[in-house]
C-alpha cells in the first residue's frame, strides 16, 4: 500500500460498514494517515496491509498483518476491509488466508484478529481461518472480540 493507492484507500474506508455503528465517517485525510501507517508498518514490522484486487484488476479493499495494542500487549493481527460491492464473494476469507499463511511461514506463533461484536461477516472470515474467540477486550475505544489462533510453520 502506497500513497499512489490513496484514492481507492478512502473508497474502501469511507464505506459503510456492515453492520450499524456510531463511527463518524472516514476522510480522504484519514486515508493518508493509514497509508502513513501502514508505511511505518513496514519499515519497522517488515508487514502492513496490502491493497486486494481481483484478477482483473479490479479494486477490492486491502488485507495484512498489523500490530495492534491489545490492553498493553502487542499482538500480530490480521485486517482486512472490503468494499461493499465486493462483499459475501470470498474476497476477505481468500485474501486473509494467505495472509494467515504468510504469517506462519515467517515465524509469527500467535494471530488475532480484533472485530466489534455487531460484525458477523467479519467474524465469519476469522472463523474461516480456524480463529476462535479467545476473550473480550476494550480496544480503539470500545470493546472488541479478540478472535485468535496459534500458528504453525508449514
Amino acid at each position: 500500500m502506497q500513497m499512489a493507492d490513496l484514492d481507492h484507500v478512502t473508497a474502501v474506508l469511507s464505506a459503510p460498514d456492515p453492520y450499524p455503528h456510531d463511527r463518524p465517517g472516514r476522510t480522504r485525510d484519514d486515508a493518508v494517515r493509514w497509508i502513513e501507517w501502514q508505511e511505518r508498518n513496514y519499515a519497522e514490522h517488515d508487514f502492513g496491509l496490502w491493497v486486494v484486487e481481483a484478477h482483473d484488476g479490479t479494486f477490492v479493499g486491502d488485507c495484512g498483518l498489523t500490530m495492534q495494542d491489545v490492553e498493553g500487549t502487542p499482538h500480530v493481527e490480521v485486517g482486512y476491509h472490503v468494499m461493499p460491492e465486493q462483499r459475501r464473494r470470498g474476497y476477505a476469507s481468500e485474501a486473509a488466508r494467505g495472509v494467515r499463511d504468510c504469517a506462519a511461514a515467517h515465524g509469527v506463533e500467535h494471530l488475532i484478529a480484533l472485530i466489534r461484536h455487531e460484525n458477523l461477516p467479519s467474524q465469519g472470515v476469522a472463523r474461516s481461518l480456524g480463529m476462535e474467540v479467545e476473550r473480550t477486550a476494550f480496544v480503539h475505544g470500545t470493546d472488541a472480540l479478540v478472535f485468535g489462533m496459534r500458528l504453525h510453520r508449514p
